[in-house]
């Protein structure tokens, strides 16, 4: 990796630390993730990364006083801590570990369906707060509270699959099989992000896990589904 590689991602994590989007220890985490990435995989999964931090970012600030007055605005007040990063792209890296060796397109698929997992489910989070109507469990699909664990809503399960969708566009440059690779990390993008729900409203909520484990198992799964479902697609 080059000298101004590395000063690109330094400077994205002295922005990020600037705009309050991530705190010390999580732009060093950051930039580790985003080194790791693009030495593994190259420029698409590291813009495809990139995309979903800035999405992210945009998505937690939008209209956040509205959001910390009903009480579910994101803790520490919209700034995410190494736990958040490593929660949210830890899968991606170890999934790209494995097609650095394998050169195969199954963990590519696996590696940005981790990715949309991750932008599906913070995307789904955060606006759903604002324009979510009438959530429901999604164990029990009973009433809930906007920001609830487990709380989804018609509007988050369209802006989840617009979530996962985005990321899958950067899986087709490095494919010749681009519409499997498409709807594989965009469903699989979709489906984890309901993993997530899932997760939070069992084992979170009983305690067993937190939100950052949560996060971590949903995108690993995610990604092992998207490489399932291309698989299943050829």
């Amino acid at each position: 990796m080059n000298i101004p590689i590395i000063a690109a991602i330094a400077l994205l994590g002295a922005l990020a630390y600037k705009l309050k989007a991530l705190d010390g220890k999580g732009v060093m985490a950051a930039v580790l993730v985003g080194a790791a990435t693009i030495v593994l995989g190259g420029m698409f999964p590291f813009l495809a990364l990139l995309t979903f931090v800035i999405l992210g970012v945009l998505a937690t600030k939008y209209r956040f006083a509205e959001k910390a007055k009903k009480g579910v605005a994101q803790e520490g007040k919209g700034t995410r801590s190494w736990q958040n990063v490593l929660g949210n792209g830890l899968a991606a890296v170890i999934f790209l570990l494995v097609e650095y060796y394998t050169k195969q397109d199954l963990f590519r698929a696996a590696t940005f369906s981790a990715i949309a997992t991750a932008n599906a489910d913070t995307l789904a989070s955060e606006l759903g707060k604002i324009f979510g109507k009438a959530p429901k469990m999604i164990t029990t699909l009973k009433p809930a509270n906007v920001g609830e664990n487990g709380a989804v809503s018609w509007q988050g399960e369209i802006i989840a699959l617009i979530g996962a969708f985005i990321i899958s566009i950067f899986a087709v440059f490095l494919t010749s099989q681009k519409i499997e690779m498409l709807l594989a990390v965009t469903l699989a993008g979709f489906v984890g992000c309901n993993l997530d729900s899932l997760l939070g409203a069992t084992l979170e909520n009983r305690g067993v896990i937190n939100n950052h484990h949560t996060n971590f198992l949903a995108t690993l799964i995610g990604g092992i589904i998207g490489a399932g479902i291309f698989l299943a697609l050829l």
